[in-house]
């Protein structure tokens, strides 16, 4: 009898033992929680602070709203227009009858610091111009962050110049609309460049982030990874980290060791943009069958154009007119150097002027590793460029 009660001892022991560990790892299990808990409250209530000093030391025009305002804007964010950068997009009207387009920023995105937001607000609070997008109002409460903007009835231009996909559209705008809406991207970032005090860089320039309204104006949108800086002729920006959407970002922006990052950086996004009207696809898709199999699309553009040969779309004579030159704008502004790529206006005399008048860029793909002996024999500054499509206009 002894040895059995002996034998209970010992798993009385061990189960006590073995109560006692588990309570020790939920307790500590807890008192993690609680501790990141705090923390982020913490970071929150921190970030939540410096919005707030930032609204306060920068006069605003938009209005702000609070969160059951915005709830009441949206009607409950009952109609999901779209998922943007950093965020989803309601349609909304406000009391005054206008409607809009509200942006409701996702903290899973990594928004909860507040930078988007900052960002947003920094950018284009401010300011306004017929070709960027306008900030009626904003929204900081608790979590909360939202941005409002004008409606833009026609949605991106995604859907309308993608030939592939869901979205795709079934009006087709023609390619004199799509040059009109070429120079006003191209106005609006001239204007970025060059009409502010501070000079935006946007870095997210792509067919998603332009807008158009009903009457196809369109309007560059989302801000979230803008910066700004002095407009200084050879100011570069500093980046911890390459930014902006595959497919559209300038090499430099990747390695600096292609050159320094710049509004020009701007520039090669456009460009790259200006081929996909072109093409009709989106540049990350556009390989060309060849007998060479394939090709990558914007060198096939220079190929072709290089060779004089006509790049097989369908139009009408002042059509061709309008493709060529988009291709040929595009072209310059996809330099691998960021030196010989135009500025914005420089961009602007070229879209308005004859197709007669443009010089052929060199070829931007003579060498992805280091600046190109071709690119330096043909290279034009930006200054010297405005004088040359004079003298030809």
């Amino acid at each position: 009898m002894d040895i059995i009660f002996a034998g209970e001892s010992s798993r009385k022991k061990i189960a006590i033992s073995v109560s006692l560990g588990l309570f020790a790892s939920v307790l500590l299990v807890m008192i993690i929680i609680i501790k990141i808990r705090k923390n982020a409250d913490k970071e929150e209530k921190e970030n939540q602070l410096k919005i707030e000093q930032f609204l306060e030391k920068n006069a605003l025009k938009p209005t702000r709203y609070s969160h059951a305002e915005l709830k009441k804007i949206t009607n409950k964010f009952e109609t999901k227009l779209g998922q943007g950068g950093y965020g989803r997009v309601f349609e909304g009207k406000l009391t005054n009858g206008i409607q809009v387009a509200v942006k409701v920023l996702d903290k899973s995105e990594g928004s909860n610091n507040g930078e988007e937001f900052v960002n947003e607000v920094a950018t284009i609070g401010r300011i306004h111009h017929l070709n960027v997008v306008r900030l009626l109002g904003f929204c900081v409460e608790g979590s909360t962050r939202a941005l409002i903007y004008e409606f833009m009835a026609n949605s991106s231009l995604d859907k309308f110049i993608f030939s592939i996909g869901k979205d795709k559209t079934l009006i087709n705008l023609g390619w004199m609309k799509l040059q009109e809406i070429a120079i006003g991207i191209t106005r609006g970032m001239e204007y970025l460049h060059q009409g502010c005090d501070q000079r935006i860089l946007h870095f997210d320039i792509k067919p998603q982030n332009i807008l158009l309204d009903h009457n196809f104006t369109p309007k560059i949108s989302d801000f979230g990874l803008a910066k700004l800086c002095t407009k200084d002729t050879f100011v570069t920006v500093s980046m911890a980290a390459a930014r902006g959407t595959m497919g559209y970002i300038a090499p430099e922006v990747f390695s600096r060791n292609f050159g320094a990052v710049s509004y020009k950086s701007d520039v090669y996004s456009f460009g790259m943009l200006l081929l996909e009207m072109v093409g009709g696809k989106k540049n990350t898709e556009n390989k060309m069958e060849t007998r060479n199999d394939e090709e990558y699309f914007p060198e096939w553009i220079y190929n072709r154009l290089n060779s004089g040969e006509d790049l097989g779309i369908h139009a009408e004579a002042e059509g061709f007119d309008i493709v060529k030159k988009l291709a040929m704008v595009a072209l310059w502004c996809i330099q691998w150097n960021p030196v010989d790529r135009p500025s914005m206006n420089g961009v602007l005399h070229m879209l308005e002027g004859n197709t007669q008048s443009l010089l052929m860029a060199p070829n931007p793909f003579a060498s992805r590793t280091s600046v190109s002996s071709t690119s330096r024999d043909n290279h034009i500054h930006e200054t010297e460029l405005t004088p040359i499509l004079e003298d030809h206009e």
